[in-house]
C-alpha cells in the first residue's frame, strides 16, 4: 500500500491544531454546553482566528463533535454485527468498547442544544439500523433477555456516561463495574460475574457537592 506523503509544515501545523481545538472543544462542551467558544481556543491553546479559520461558528464545532462521536460508534457496532463468535462475547465486547469511548457524554451534554444536520441524521439513522441487527441477533442466539429492544441500548450507555468523578481512571473504572452489573441482568442464563474495582466510597460521593472553581 502506498504511503501518504508526510504534511507540509503548515498543513502539519494546522492539524495538529484541529486536533488540539477538537479535544479542547469536547471537555469544554461537555463540561458546559453554554461556553463560549473562545474558551474552546483558550484552552487549545491556538488563536481565537485559527478556530475561525477552521469552524466559523460554535455550531459547526458542535456539529463536528457530534459527527466524530456518531462514527465512532458506528464503528464499533458494525465490529459487533461482523463478529462471527460466540453472541453474547460480542454484544459484551460492543457495550464495553461503547463505554471506554465515552461517546454518549456528548450526548448527554449537547441534546437539544443545537439543531443538526442532515449528515448527522442520515448517521444516527445508520447506527440504528446497525444497532438493530446487532440486537436482532443476540436475541435470537437466546443469550439476552427478551424483553430488551435496541431502543434501550442508548439509554444504558447514557445512564454509564453520567458517572463522573474527578479522576479519569477511575471513572473508567466505576463505569465498567456498573456496566458489569448491568450485563449480568440482561444476561441469559442469568450470571454473577465478579464487579471491576470496588464501590465508591463515602469521600468520593460527598465531593461531588464541592464546588467546582
Amino acid at each position: 500500500m502506498t504511503e501518504s506523503p508526510p504534511l507540509s509544515g503548515r498543513k502539519a501545523q494546522a492539524a495538529r491544531n484541529d486536533e488540539l481545538i477538537v479535544a479542547a472543544a469536547r471537555d469544554v462542551f461537555v463540561a458546559d454546553p453554554s461556553a463560549p467558544i473562545a474558551k474552546v481556543a483558550e484552552q487549545a491553546g491556538v488563536g481565537i482566528s485559527a478556530l475561525y479559520r477552521r469552524y466559523p461558528s460554535k455550531e459547526a464545532l458542535l456539529h463536528k463533535l457530534c459527527s466524530d462521536g456518531l462514527a465512532t460508534y458506528i464503528a464499533i457496532v458494525e465490529d459487533a454485527v461482523a463478529d462471527q463468535g460466540d453472541p453474547w462475547q460480542a454484544f459484551e465486547t460492543f457495550m464495553r468498547r461503547v463505554v471506554e469511548a465515552d461517546t454518549h457524554s456528548i450526548t448527554i451534554a449537547l441534546a437539544g442544544t443545537f439543531t443538526p444536520s442532515k449528515e448527522l441524521y442520515e448517521l444516527a439513522v445508520g447506527s440504528g439500523k446497525l444497532n438493530a441487527e446487532l440486537m436482532r441477533r443476540t436475541l435470537q442466539a437466546g443469550v439476552i433477555r427478551p424483553d430488551v429492544s435496541d431502543a434501550d441500548l442508548g439509554v444504558i450507555f447514557e445512564q454509564i456516561a453520567s458517572i463522573h468523578t474527578p479522576d479519569a481512571a477511575r471513572t473508567g473504572e466505576l463505569r465498567q463495574r456498573y456496566l458489569t452489573l448491568l450485563l449480568d441482568g440482561l444476561r441469559l442464563p442469568p450470571t454473577t460475574t465478579p464487579l471491576p474495582g470496588h464501590a465508591p466510597t463515602l469521600d468520593e460521593r460527598a465531593g461531588r457537592w464541592i464546588a467546582r472553581t
